[in-house]
């Protein structure tokens, strides 16, 4: 009966040090650098590239054009962040602050849409 007893008692205490043990902190999957198209626009299909980074535990960045074609660079005004899902809310000269809303499809893919019109997908750009 100790042997049983002994058992159970070292079962138990290992199911507790594993429960309480704490995991490692995720990666920051939302960082780095991303290619944003966004289909079926009145100008055409528009492609912005952003790196994202984190400052004072928040996402910051801005959109560029990788063409080159516009010079100017996009601010973004704020990033509201999911586990699986962020909103991106940039500033525009026509529109004002417009949310692009992305959600998790694999690692390395993001799709949404731009003010809920236009349909959009991020890659990750390696």
């Amino acid at each position: 009966m100790k042997k049983v007893s002994l058992f159970l008692f070292v079962f138990l205490l290992g199911v507790c040090v594993k429960g309480y043990s704490q995991a490692a902190a995720p990666a920051d999957f939302f960082a780095g650098k991303w290619e944003i198209t966004i289909t079926g626009t009145p100008d055409g299909d528009a492609k912005m590239v952003t790196n994202l980074v984190r400052k004072d535990g928040k996402l910051t960045g801005e959109m560029k054009d990788p063409t080159g074609k516009r010079t100017e660079v996009t601010p973004i005004t704020k990033i509201e962040e999911g586990t699986d899902k962020m909103t991106i809310y940039i500033d525009t000269a026509q529109a004002g602050e417009i949310p692009i809303e992305l959600t998790k499809v694999d690692d390395d893919h993001l799709k949404g849409q731009l003010m809920s019109m236009f349909d959009t997908t991020a890659l990750r750009v390696k």
